[in-house]
C-alpha cells in the first residue's frame, strides 16, 4: 500500500512539472513561425494550460490564473490587457444569472417547483421518469446543474425506497438506475438550451466577441431559438432511451403519497418564495426580449430600445440589474434580511469566473500574438473535407475528450483553434464553434465527466459499466443530432453557410488574424 502511495504522489508530480519542464524547452529552442517568437511563447503558455487543465495537476482556477503572470513576462501581453479578460458582460452575466439562482435555492424556490411538477406527472414508471426529468431539465437551464442534481437525486432515492418496500419488481437494479442516470443527463442537457445554463455556453460567446471583434453579440434569445429545440430533443432521446433500457421491468406505480408528503412539508408559499417566482420570471422575460425579435416578415422591437443608448444594454446588464434588486426587497420570515445577502452571494463558483477569465485571456493572445493566424494556415488542408463529416467528427471528438476533463477548459482550449482552423478552411466560423461547445456538454459515460453523474453515481447502486453503456449510446445520439441541427438551424438563428465562405463580419474582423 505505502508502494502504491508513493507511486501516485510520483504520478501526481509528473504531471506538474513534466508540462513545465516541456514549455520551457519550447521557450529556448523552438522557434514556430520565425520573425515572430510571440507565437511560440503563445503555444508555450497554451501548452502549460491545456495540460494542467486536462490532468487537474493543479486546480482549475489555478492554471487560469497563469495568463496574468506570463503574458506580460514574455511580452505577449502588457498586464492591464491581460487582467481585463477576467472582468466583462458575459462573466457579469454569469455573476448575476447565479446570483438569482442561489437567491431561489435560498427560499427553497426550486424545490417547490421541481415538487410541484412531480405531483403534475402520473405514476406509471414511463410518466414518473418524464416527472423527475421535466423539473431538472427545467431548473438547469437557470441554476447550476450541480445544484440541480443534488435536489433531485434524494427525492428519486425516496421513491424508489417506496418501490422497493412494496416489492415492486426490477427497482433496484433496473428502474432505479435508468431513474438516476435520466436526472444526471438531464441535468446537462438542459443547461444546453440556454447561455447561462452551463459555463461553455458563455465561454463560446465571449471567445467569438474576442475572436472576431466585429462578429454580431449572441443574445440570450438568440442561443435559446438555437439551443432550447436542440436540448428538447435531446430530452427525449433520453427519456426514449432509458425507457427502452430501464422502465420495462416495471409495471407497478408509485405512491403519489411520497412526493404530496415532501411538498407539504414545504408549507404554503412564502413572501420571499412568491417575490423570486416574479424575480425570476421578470428576468427571463427580460434577457429574451431585450433585442430586437425578427420574425420575417414581422419585426418585434427589443425593449433596449426605449433607452438612449440601446447598443450599451447587455443581458450581463439584465442580470446584475434583477440581483441587485434581490439586495434590497426585505425578507419578512427574517426580519432584517433581504430576499439575497452576502453571506448566500459569497458562495458563487469563483473559481469558474477566474476559468473564464483564464480562457478569455487566453484566447485573446491567440489572435494578438498571431498564433490563430499560423494555426489557420497551416491547417488548411482539412478544407477538403466534406463540411458534414468535419461538423461530425469534431463533435464525437471533443464529446469523448470532455469525459476526462472538465467541459469549460476543454471550450476554453478548443475554440480558439477551431476558430484559427475555421479561417484556414475558409467556412463560417461557427459552423465549427458552434456544435464543438455544445458537445462540450456531452459527457455521460462515466463518473468523473461531470458534477452529475459523479453525484447519481455515489447516491446509487450504479456500476461504471451501465453508465458507460447508457452513456456511449446517448453521446453518439447526441452527435448526430447536434450535427443535424447544426446545419438544418444554424443558417436560421446564426446565418450559418456550410458551403460558402467566411461572412462578412469574419473578414472586417481580419479573419480571426
Amino acid at each position: 500500500m505505502a508502494s502504491n502511495g508513493r507511486g501516485n504522489r510520483w504520478r501526481q508530480e509528473a504531471m506538474v512539472w513534466l508540462p513545465l519542464v516541456l514549455c520551457a524547452l519550447l521557450l529556448a529552442f523552438a522557434d514556430f513561425s520565425p520573425g515572430n517568437p510571440l507565437i511560440t511563447r503563445t503555444a508555450a503558455v497554451a501548452l502549460l494550460m491545456a495540460a494542467w487543465w486536462i490532468t487537474g495537476a493543479i486546480p482549475l482556477a489555478a492554471t487560469a490564473l497563469l495568463p496574468v503572470a506570463l503574458f506580460p513576462v514574455l511580452g505577449i501581453m502588457n498586464a492591464a490587457d491581460a487582467a481585463s479578460n477576467y472582468v466583462n458582460d458575459i462573466i457579469f452575466l454569469y455573476i448575476g444569472g447565479f446570483l438569482v439562482a442561489l437567491a431561489m435555492q435560498r427560499w427553497n424556490l426550486h424545490r417547490r417547483i421541481a415538487l410541484g411538477m412531480l405531483l403534475l406527472c402520473g405514476t406509471r414508471p414511463r410518466a414518473l421518469l418524464a416527472g423527475f426529468m421535466l423539473p431538472t431539465f427545467f431548473l438547469s437551464m437557470f441554476i447550476s446543474n450541480t445544484a440541480t442534481t443534488m435536489m433531485m437525486a434524494p427525492i428519486a432515492l425516496a421513491v424508489l425506497a417506496d418501490l422497493e418496500e412494496r416489492g415492486s419488481a426490477g427497482v433496484r437494479g433496473g428502474f432505479g438506475v435508468g431513474l438516476l442516470l435520466a436526472i444526471a443527463y438531464c441535468a446537462s442537457i438542459g443547461g444546453t438550451a440556454t447561455l447561462i445554463g452551463t459555463p461553455p455556453n458563455l465561454s463560446f460567446a465571449r471567445i467569438l466577441e474576442i475572436t472576431f471583434p466585429e462578429a454580431p453579440h449572441i443574445s440570450f434569445a438568440q442561443w435559446f431559438v438555437f439551443g432550447f429545440p436542440l436540448a428538447v430533443s435531446m430530452a427525449v432521446l433520453l427519456w426514449a432511451l432509458i425507457s427502452w433500457m430501464y422502465a420495462r421491468g416495471v409495471s407497478e406505480p408509485f405512491d403519489r403519497r411520497v412526493i404530496a408528503g415532501q411538498y407539504r412539508a414545504l408549507g404554503p408559499w412564502s413572501f420571499e418564495q412568491r417575490a423570486m417566482l416574479l424575480a425570476f420570471g421578470a428576468l427571463g422575460i427580460l434577457w429574451m426580449t431585450r433585442s430586437d425579435v425578427d420574425l420575417g416578415a414581422l419585426q418585434v422591437p427589443g425593449w433596449s430600445t426605449l433607452f438612449e443608448y440601446p447598443a450599451y444594454l447587455r443581458d450581463g446588464t439584465v442580470a446584475i440589474a434583477v440581483a441587485s434588486i434581490l439586495f434590497l426587497v426585505p425578507a419578512p420570515s427574517e426580519p432584517g434580511r433581504r430576499l439575497l445577502d452576502w453571506d448566500t452571494a459569497k458562495t458563487l463558483r469563483w473559481d469558474i469566473v477566474l476559468l473564464y477569465g483564464g480562457g478569455f485571456a487566453l484566447a485573446n493572445a491567440f489572435v494578438t500574438s498571431g498564433l490563430s493566424a499560423w494555426l489557420g494556415d497551416g491547417m488548411s488542408g482539412l478544407a477538403g473535407l466534406p463540411p458534414v463529416a468535419l461538423v461530425f467528427t469534431l463533435c464525437l471528438g471533443i464529446s469523448l475528450l470532455t469525459e476526462l476533463t472538465s467541459n469549460t477548459a476543454t471550450t476554453e482550449m478548443a475554440l480558439p483553434i477551431l476558430a484559427a482552423l475555421a479561417v484556414g478552411i475558409g467556412v463560417h466560423p461557427l459552423l465549427l464553434m458552434l456544435p464543438a461547445t455544445l458537445a462540450c456538454s456531452c459527457a455521460f459515460m462515466l463518473p468523473v465527466a461531470t458534477p452529475p453523474n459523479a453525484i447519481v453515481f455515489g447516491a446509487g447502486n450504479l456500476t461504471i459499466a451501465q453508465m458507460a453503456r447508457t452513456g456511449f449510446l446517448l453521446n453518439l445520439a447526441a452527435v448526430v443530432l447536434i450535427t443535424a441541427l447544426t446545419f438544418l438551424l444554424g443558417p436560421l438563428v446564426f446565418g450559418i453557410g456550410a458551403g460558402g465562405g467566411m461572412p462578412e463580419w469574419a473578414v472586417l474582423s481580419g479573419g480571426g488574424h
